[in-house]
């Protein structure tokens, strides 16, 4: 009877001890268990400045960062004194440059082809009286009663009769023709300057009015009311919401032939560890400063970072800029 029973104090050590070395085994598999690698990236959208072409100040800021937006939207209103003195300016420098050009279109003033045309009848005067004067003084010289020097004086006051009367003449042409063409080719052009330069300033105008450039959320805003903003400064962003897409910093050993086109499951703690599937549609090497890494301390090859873009097969409710988004080496290729 004791034999038995030492028999079965033995069966019964070794099989417990069997299992304890059984235990420690499964227990030490599953410690020493390589875990699969998590990959964390974060949610981006694509965001667009608001940002106006004149300097001004703040007048009015029509919304706040968290407010919804449609393209188009007024957002901002700048108050720009400068573009207001401009334009007066502006359209002086037009009422002087029309005012020309009627001036080279119109002529001269009616008095002042009239007292043209009695200048010219006056000299037509001169001249007739001098023509009598020379045929008198002819008679005489060809009677031998005057001197050749009386007479060529009277012949030279007689032609410079005939040259005044031409010079009134053209006065009074060139009075009722009024400018030249090229004067009043020149006065239109410069009619057509001022008038470019007033569209372009009163443009202007339409910038004091910001609007959104895409639909979103505002996401940032910078200047407050009554700040001065610089041109092409920016106001305020508009983060376009249907336009997100989730990037992962990986090392190149980790990519798993993983390329433009594969599907990844990606989990997103801040909504609840949800998990979604996104199509990789960017995959680029990273610059070359500090994304060189050893594979092993003792360094067979450095691995260089690539950049991976995915974007949601489908959007995803709630999903924000920045949020986490997790992936493992295991599920970093899915499927195409």
């Amino acid at each position: 009877m004791g034999q038995n029973k030492k028999s079965y104090n033995l069966v019964v050590g070794i099989a417990a001890l069997i299992i304890i070395i059984l235990v420690i085994a499964v227990v030490g598999y599953f410690v020493s268990r390589p875990k699969p690698l998590i990959i964390q990236g974060e949610a981006e959208a694509t965001e667009y400045r608001v940002s106006g072409k004149v300097p001004g100040r703040i007048e009015a800021l029509f919304v706040k960062e968290g407010d919804i937006v449609h393209k188009g939207d007024t957002v901002v209103f700048i108050d720009s004194p400068e573009i207001r003195a401009k334009i007066e300016q502006v359209t002086a420098m037009k009422n002087a440059a029309l005012a020309q050009k009627d001036k080279a279109q119109n002529g001269a003033r009616k008095e002042q082809i009239a007292a043209a045309y009695e200048m010219w009848q006056k000299a037509i005067v001169g001249e007739q009286v001098m023509k009598k004067s020379l045929d008198r003084i002819k008679g005489l010289y060809d009677q031998q009663v005057v001197s050749a020097q009386k007479y060529d004086e009277v012949e030279a006051q007689y032609n410079a009769a005939v040259a005044t009367t031409r010079a009134a003449k053209s006065q009074y042409d060139m009075a009722v023709n009024g400018a030249r063409a090229e004067d009043k080719a020149a006065a239109a052009a410069v009619v057509e300057q001022a008038e470019g330069a007033l569209r372009e300033v009163t443009s202007y105008l339409s910038e004091l009015y910001l609007t959104s450039p895409a639909s979103g959320i505002i996401s940032a805003t910078f200047p407050k009311t009554g700040e001065l903003v610089g041109q092409g400064a920016p106001i305020m962003t508009v983060t376009d919401l249907d336009d997100m897409w989730f990037t992962f910093n990986v090392r190149e050993d980790y990519l798993n032939g993983l390329g433009q086109g594969d599907r990844i499951t990606v989990i997103i703690p801040a909504l609840g560890n949800r998990e979604c599937t996104a199509i990789v549609n960017y995959l680029a090497v990273r610059e070359s400063y500090a994304t060189w890494k050893a594979t092993k301390e003792t360094g067979m090859y450095d691995a260089r970072t690539f950049e991976v873009r995915a974007v949601p097969e489908s959007p995803v409710e709630g999903l924000r800029p920045g949020m986490s988004a997790i992936v493992s080496d295991s599920r970093m290729k899915t499927s195409r």
